[in-house]
């Protein structure tokens, strides 16, 4: 099938008008209209159906549409994949995943330093961990950097994980704090202070911290992601736990604090063992740099 076919009909179907889809396509009206019965033709299936305000797919358009977006997007890449390699890059576009904390942070400081070396077309998905882990196993990403808290990281004979450091925990205060500019604090002292969380993983290593301290946590309030945490430390409703890797990238209006014995997560990169990208080990190494600019802060305060 022509492929300038099923694009008509996937501007047809987001536009909802035969007119507006020619004039974007820069078509007659009718040239539209004939694209989209050829195609009801070789499919043997009505695609769309006309309604008082324009046309809305049927069922089976639908789902046409859905697949035709997928072959489209793909061959689009396959183009630019050419492309590449004609004006003297990789060839291959890189794509990596991270958790949320370490996209904000040492993945795109690592990307840039890789970026200085050699021409190479990247993108960059944030997700949790298992979610990116999946994702490297299944070939959809050349490289995913995850951390292992809890409920921790699965072997799979598919991915190789190498790990990157041990990345200590912080505690976020608001400013004008009374525990703000102290040095490190023992989460004794922070006994009775409310929390907030946005992740299990992050809720279990406060728990475990506390509970060695024989103190408890009041995690009483929960945000939908970090932003969203650092803006209730903001405002003075809560303190929080964060990774050390992001204390010199917080808002201006906290401050990070680091802990006595402090909780710690593993940092890992992930690759498939087959097949893997010509610029995974140069952005590994790259990685390395980032995390050890960023980590090992010992006794000193950030903020």
């Amino acid at each position: 099938m022509d492929l300038t076919v099923w694009r008509t009909f996937v501007s047809v179907c987001r536009l909802g008008s035969l007119s507006a889809a020619a004039d974007e396509l820069h078509h007659t009206q009718s040239a539209v209209s004939r694209q989209i019965a050829g195609l009801e033709q070789r499919l043997g299936v009505v695609l769309v159906e006309r309604h008082a305000r324009g046309v809305r797919p049927t069922a089976a358009g639908e789902v046409f549409c859905r697949h035709a977006l997928v072959v489209l997007d793909e061959a689009d890449r396959a183009v630019r994949a050419v492309r590449d390699v004609r004006d003297g890059g990789s060839g291959r576009p890189l794509a990596v995943g991270a958790t949320p904390s370490l996209a904000a942070g040492i993945v795109p400081e690592a990307i840039g330093g890789l970026l200085e070396s050699r021409a190479v077309r990247w993108s960059l998905l944030p997700g949790p961990s298992a979610q990116l882990h999946d994702r490297v196993a299944s070939g959809d990403l050349d490289v995913a950097v995850v951390t292992d808290a809890p409920p921790g990281l699965v072997r799979d004979v598919r991915v190789e994980r190498r790990l990157l450091g041990l990345d200590e925990m912080v505690v976020v205060l608001p400013l004008g704090h009374r525990l703000a500019g102290r040095g490190r604090v023992d989460v004794r002292a922070l006994a009775g202070e409310v929390w907030a969380e946005d992740n299990e993983g992050s809720a279990v290593l406060l728990r475990q911290h506390a509970d060695r301290a024989g103190v408890g946590a009041r995690i009483d309030l929960a945000a939908a992601d970090l932003p969203g945490k650092l803006a209730l430390v903001a405002t003075g409703h809560a303190i929080a736990l964060v990774p050390g890797v992001l204390a010199r990238a917080l808002r201006a209006d906290v401050v990070a604090v680091a802990l006595v014995d402090p909780p710690t997560r593993g940092i890992h990169v992930l690759t498939p063992c087959r097949d893997p990208h010509p610029c995974a080990g140069v952005l590994f190494d790259r990685l390395v740099e980032a995390f050890r600019g960023r980590a090992g802060a010992g006794g000193r305060e950030w903020g």
